[in-house]
C-alpha cells in the first residue's frame, strides 16, 4: 500500500528541504483518503512539513476488514527515488514486485523495497488472511548517492526490541540506543515502534528531528494530547522524550538528520525536478522496460499528466 501523493498534501510544482525547528510539540492533522479500498490518514507528507528527517511519506492504514481473495487491492505501480516501509500492527499483506519477490508480511516483520532509479509493485491478498488490517507505510527519500542506483528488497523477520519504562520499542530502521535494525538505511535516521501501557521515556539524538504518529490510544507530549489522525512534530535537540500514555497506545517514532536537499514530490515518485518526474511518468505510460513486469492479477494502475503538462507547459 503506498501513495499516491497529490497536490493536496505537498505542492506538487515546488521542491521543498527540511524545515527542522528548535524542540517544540506542533500537532497537525492528518488527511483522511482512499488508497485501493481502504481509508487512510496521511500524517507525511502535509503543506508546510514534507520530511521528518529523511521519511516523507506516513500513511496509516485501516482498521478494516479482509478476506483472502479481497484486501488492499493496489494494483502494479511504480517508484523513484524512495524506499517503502511496510508494517502491519494486525493482519496480512502479500507483497509483488519487478524484481520478482513474493512476500507475505505480518505483524512483527519489516518489508522494505529501495526503488533506485525505478521500480514498480503490488499489494494483493494473501490467497488465505481473513480478518483485520492496519498498519502504516512509509517512505523515506533517498540521497543522491542511491537514488539512481539499483532497486532492491528486503523481508525482516524478526527485529530488535527493547523495554521501555512499561512498554516495548521495536526499531524497524536504523539506531535507537544501543540497537540496530539490520534494514537498509542510506541516510541516518530511525523509526521505531513504540507499545506503550503507562508514560515512558524514550531515548533521543540531539542532532535528529523527530516525530510521532499515533495508530492507537492516546498519548500527550509536553501536555499536548495525540490521537490516531494526528501527527506531533518534536524538532531537533533533544535528548530524551518523555510521553505520557493517557490509555495504552500504539505510536510510531520517526526521526533523522534533517533532510536538507529540496525534494519534489508527485504520485508515486520521489525527484529533485519536473524533468525527473516527467521521465518517469513518461516511461510508465510508455510501459517501456524502466519500471520492468510484476506478476500480478491486478490491472495496472494509470495516470494522468502531472500538473505543470496539464497547464500547458
Amino acid at each position: 500500500m503506498s501513495g499516491p501523493v497529490s497536490s493536496v498534501d505537498a505542492p506538487a510544482t515546488q521542491a521543498e528541504g527540511s524545515h527542522a525547528t528548535a524542540p517544540c510539540v506542533e500537532v497537525t492533522d492528518s488527511r483522511e483518503a482512499t488508497v485501493g479500498k481502504f481509508r487512510v490518514r496521511r500524517a507525511l507528507p502535509r503543506r508546510g512539513r514534507r520530511t521528518v528527517g529523511a521519511w516523507c511519506f506516513a500513511d496509516h492504514m485501516g482498521p478494516a476488514d479482509v478476506t483472502e481473495e479481497s484486501g488492499l487491492d493496489i494494483g502494479p505501480h511504480p517508484h523513484i527515488g524512495l524506499q517503502t516501509v511496510t508494517w502491519l500492527t494486525d493482519g496480512q499483506v502479500l507483497h509483488r514486485d519487478s524484481l520478482g519477490s513474493e512476500q507475505v508480511i505480518k505483524p512483527g516483520q519489516l518489508n522494505l523495497m529501495t526503488s533506485g532509479g525505478g521500480v514498480s509493485h503490488a499489494e494483493e491478498a494473501t490467497g488465505h488472511y481473513r480478518g483485520t488490517l492496519e498498519g502504516i507505510q512509509l517512505w523515506v527519500a533517498l540521497p543522491e548517492a542511491t537514488r539512481h542506483g539499483a532497486a532492491g528488497f528486503e523481508h525482516h523477520a524478526e527485529l530488535p526490541r527493547t523495554g521501555l519504562d512499561d512498554g516495548v520499542a521495536t526499531v524497524l530502521v536504523g539506531e535507537f540506543g544501543s540497537l540496530t535494525s539490520p534494514a537498509r538505511h542510506d541516510t541516518p535516521l530511525v523509526g521505531v515502534d513504540l507499545d506503550l501501557r503507562a508514560t515512558s521515556t524514550v531515548p533521543l539524538r540531539t542532532d535528529f528531528e523527530y516525530a510521532v504518529v499515533v495508530l492507537e490510544g492516546a498519548v500527550a507530549i509536553d501536555g499536548k494530547p495525540l490521537r490516531p489522525g494526528k501527527l506531533g512534530y518534536l524538532g531537533e535537540g533533544r535528548d530524551e522524550l518523555r510521553v505520557e500514555v493517557r490509555e495504552p497506545s500504539r505510536a510510531i517514532l520517526l526521526g533523522g538528520e534533517p533532510f536538507e536537499t529540496p525534494i519534489m514530490m508527485w504520485w508515486n515518485f520521489v525527484g529533485r525536478t519536473q524533468d525527473e518526474i516527467d521521465a518517469a511518468y513518461a516511461s510508465w505510460s510508455a510501459q517501456d522496460d524502466r519500471f520492468g513486469r510484476v506478476r500480478s492479477s491486478l490491472p495496472r494502475i494509470p495516470v494522468g499528466p502531472p500538473p505543470w503538462r496539464q497547464a500547458g507547459r
